[in-house]
């Protein structure tokens, strides 16, 4: 608890225990108001100075003017306990709820912990200057001891380590880096000694994005959220004059019926209705319960930039995916190797040996499958055509290596197969010597994550992309994707968006998930954008509404179920909260419902809710 919250305990606890005194003591008079008057001050005088200020400050209606009247006017009517006990148990339920408040808040707190507060800076001495990140540009080479926060993005120059990255993904496996390999700034180094140079400013680095998503999500609120300020702006003047009504109507149509008018019961029936309609209940845990589910997603190293997405997530029928570095790695291997005459290593070696001067991925893919080292003067009249492959003297045979294209312009017959992926035909001095097929890796959390995303729902799922047919195909197949769009440029992934959006039901939500920049126009187009955080680009991350920090597409279903949790509390919250007030405000209008009633309908309610709403916090067995 914090230094605020145990005074106020105190206070309330002192308050109790004279209230039971007074509440026992034999005294009369204005001796026994006097008794009640010492705790109702003590846990109450701050209520009573909100409401005050409130008033010259012209912001009179709110749940302090409302605690004021009611007490006040209770104590006058001679109704201490009553009084005093209301204040007593209103003050309860703000204790709790700031507690609550301040347990939500600690993934986002934990969360903020990963900004450094420090980088050490190589000087051109070669000494070492403890400085500001946000001091530190581009290009410089900056020391990470054991211990120390990464400040700032960047690629390892010097030194082997194994990285915390569980603050920024959620992952608790550490991970192994070394010279050349890229680290993020929030991650904590945990062995070794790192020289780093730094890719990027301290304002564009990864921690500082982070921060600034968490920082501004607070500011796009739901529909829920939205519903309940509107509903509180004109609900309390509404029950203000309800009570006005109920305290001056009452007496006026009993007098006319020539009945006694009875103020002081219809004054007290006033006061009650007045305590009842408080909607602490509603104001405190929507929004609470709101902020436990970004609270809980974050510490599963999913970023949710404003309610309002997490509310569209749980209401998510449609998927639709692009498909290179979001469902598959980006990272070409080789799948399989079918030589012609000859056995899958020496096909291997001669592709090895034709791919040795290209740096295209496809070629460093076959040479780390060799994984023996080429001697390049074995190696001549190196030729590469674009478009088509490679061709090259090796040995005193031509090897030509490439697309299809390649052996026709050989006049090459190549056999037919219905393998799926990127073919490299091999050739030897004109006879076709077999092939090598490359494909890309399909991520492991993909694996499964339709059938998954299925089962919580939805309606349809789409791959976009623009591979050719039989790699985009192969995928779909693999992960069991409803449709596969291929051959797309990036505003074609615009246009079929736009297609889906406009069949779809309007209190349907349509997603979707990519990591490049050719994604960011349809990540902002669709209802809800989804990029992947570590490898993403900045533009895609900037574009989406959700971040996913560690590249997993498994977290997706996890977001869905967090979002569809949270929308559930907010709704048990919003029915119980309306239904109880409602059926307590006729019973105190009735003059059924009395002070004590008054009290469970307002504080005993809140902390329900409160209670519930902290249900969204745990995400531990979604």
């Amino acid at each position: 608890m914090t230094k605020k919250q145990k005074i106020i305990l105190v206070r309330i606890i002192l308050a109790a225990a004279l209230l039971v005194a007074a509440a026992l003591s034999p005294v009369k008079g204005w001796m026994r108001f006097g008794l009640f008057m010492i705790p109702y001050l003590i846990v109450g005088y701050d209520i009573l100075r909100k409401a005050v200020l409130g008033v010259v400050n012209g912001q009179v209606f709110d749940e302090n003017f409302l605690m004021a009247v009611a007490t006040v006017g209770a104590i006058l009517l001679g109704e201490y306990p009553e009084g005093v006990s209301v204040m007593l148990f209103y003050q309860i339920g703000e204790l709790f709820q700031s507690v609550a408040v301040d347990r939500s808040r600690k993934n986002i707190a934990d969360l903020m912990d990963i900004c450094p507060e420090y980088a050490n800076l190589e000087t051109g001495k070669g000494g070492i200057e403890k400085v500001d990140p946000e001091d530190v540009e581009a290009g410089s080479v900056i020391v990470i001891k054991p211990g120390e926060k990464i400040p700032i993005d960047g690629v390892v120059l010097d030194g082997t380590s194994v990285l915390n990255t569980s603050a920024l993904t959620g992952e608790s496996v550490p991970r192994d880096v070394g010279p050349g390999e890229e680290v993020i700034s929030g991650c904590v180094n945990m062995t070794g000694l790192l020289r780093v140079r730094t890719t990027k400013e301290y304002e564009d680095s990864t921690v500082a994005k982070i921060l600034e998503l968490v920082e501004n999500s607070s500011m796009k609120k739901a529909r829920s959220e939205n519903f309940i300020t509107r509903f509180a702006r004109y609900y309390t003047p509404a029950v203000c004059l309800a009570a006005v009504c109920l305290a001056v109507g009452g007496p006026l149509v009993r007098h006319m019926l020539h009945q006694a008018p009875m103020w002081t019961d219809w004054v007290t029936r006033a006061l009650t209705f007045l305590v009842i309609s408080c909607p602490c209940a509603l104001v405190i845990s929507i929004p609470l319960s709101f902020f436990g589910g970004i609270g809980g997603a974050s510490a599963r190293g999913i970023l949710v930039k404003g309610s309002n997405y997490l509310e569209k997530l749980a209401k998510a029928k449609y998927f639709v995916f692009d498909k290179t570095g979001t469902l598959t790695r980006g990272e070409f291997q080789v799948a399989q190797i079918r030589p012609v005459g000859m056995s899958q290593e020496q096909l291997l070696e001669y592709a090895a040996y034709a791919e040795y001067y290209s740096n295209h991925p496809i070629s460093q893919c076959i040479r780390e499958k060799y994984g023996k080292k080429i001697d390049a003067s074995l190696l001549s009249d190196e030729r590469e055509i674009s478009g088509f492959g490679v061709e090259v003297d090796y040995q005193l045979k031509t090897i030509a290596a490439g697309n299809r294209k390649l052996m026709h312009k050989w006049r090459i017959a190549v056999p037919e197969t219905s393998d799926s992926g990127t073919f490299v035909h091999v050739a030897i001095d004109g006879k076709y010597a077999g092939y090598i097929l490359i494909t890309d890796t399909i991520k492991e959390g993909a694996r499964g994550m339709l059938e998954a995303l299925k089962a919580l729902g939805i309606k349809r799922s789409v791959i976009l992309t623009g591979d050719a047919r039989g790699p985009a195909m192969a995928v779909g197949r693999e992960l069991k994707a409803d449709d596969v769009k291929y051959d797309l440029l990036p505003e074609n992934k615009v246009d079929q968006v736009e297609r889906m959006m406009a069949n779809k039901y309007p209190d349907e939500e349509l997603v979707f998930v990519g990591d490049g920049i050719n994604d960011a126009p349809v990540l902002m187009r669709a209802d809800v954008g989804v990029a992947m955080g570590a490898m993403g680009s900045d533009a895609a991350i900037e574009a989406a509404d959700v971040v996913l920090m560690d590249d997993d597409p498994a977290k997706i279903p996890l977001a869905i179920r967090i979002a569809q949790k949270t929308l559930k509390i907010v709704y048990q919250n919003i029915t119980l909260a309306l239904a109880v007030k409602g059926v307590c405000l006729v019973l105190g209008a009735l003059g059924i419902a009395g002070m004590w009633m008054a009290i469970f309908a307002d504080v005993g309610i809140m902390v329900i809710c409160v209670i519930n709403a902290m249900r969204a916090l745990n995400t531990k067995k979604l």
